[in-house]
């Protein structure tokens, strides 16, 4: 169903998508591949949109609390909070591609999707509720971890109900890219790590088995 992510020869995401750091954490655990996604205060007005096939993933540590995930994993949420980055920085972990994108305005087939991700029913239905005349998107995703954890300065312009950062960034170099300028052609050792970088958190069996369930939902 799915191939390991293909990168252009200069190894660059440009982009990362925005996510309570619990919800990455799940995700990174192969716990939850979907995202629930309306769009933030911000995005009121257009609802959220998927412009990018693959994406960082941005842990945020505002809004999100143990009281919206499912009781199983609640539990985790401490220990997230313990792992907050220092003042000023952010750290990435992570990154996805989209599967599939499909909208949903069906309460009771977003109700079916629960065991694939860690909401809880009551945080489902407040989204759901928000901004009425926009679809829930929901997204199927294939997640990756990166070999070694990316930290990053943040930046004013990243603050705010957003879901989309311009960041760039080079995955193998563990560099953030500037401009293009900075850009350095792949090299063999550039290669050997990302043959190793593009293993997936689930193994192919199991994700395919997942998302045939996932999209068998999402044709009813």
């Amino acid at each position: 169903m799915d191939n390991a992510l293909s990168l252009t020869n200069t190894d660059r995401i440009s982009v990362a998508l925005k996510e309570w750091a619990i919800v990455c954490k799940a995700l990174e655990e192969g716990r939850q591949i979907l995202l629930l996604r309306k769009g933030g205060i911000m995005e009121y007005k257009k609802g959220f949109e998927i412009k990018h096939e693959k994406f960082l993933l941005y842990p945020t540590y505002e809004h999100q609390s143990s009281e919206l995930i499912q009781a199983e994993y609640a539990k985790n949420f401490e220990s997230v909070l313990q792992n907050t980055p220092e003042k000023g920085t952010n750290k990435i972990t992570a990154y996805a591609r989209v599967i599939e994108v499909r909208e949903i305005n069906d309460l009771k087939i977003l109700q079916k999707l629960t065991r694939y991700h860690i909401w809880n029913d009551s945080y489902v239905k407040a989204r759901m509720s928000y901004n009425p005349k926009k679809p829930m998107t929901v997204l199927l995703l294939r997640v990756y971890k990166v070999p070694k954890s990316i930290v990053i300065n943040t930046r004013p312009e990243w603050d705010g109900c957003k879901s989309w950062l311009l960041i760039g960034f080079n995955l193998y170099d563990n560099t953030t890219i500037e401009d293009k300028e900075q850009m350095q052609p792949i090299n063999q050792n550039h290669r050997n790590q990302k043959n190793h970088m593009d293993k997936p958190v689930l193994d192919d069996a199991k994700f395919n088995l997942l998302a045939s369930e996932v999209l068998e939902i999402l044709r009813q």
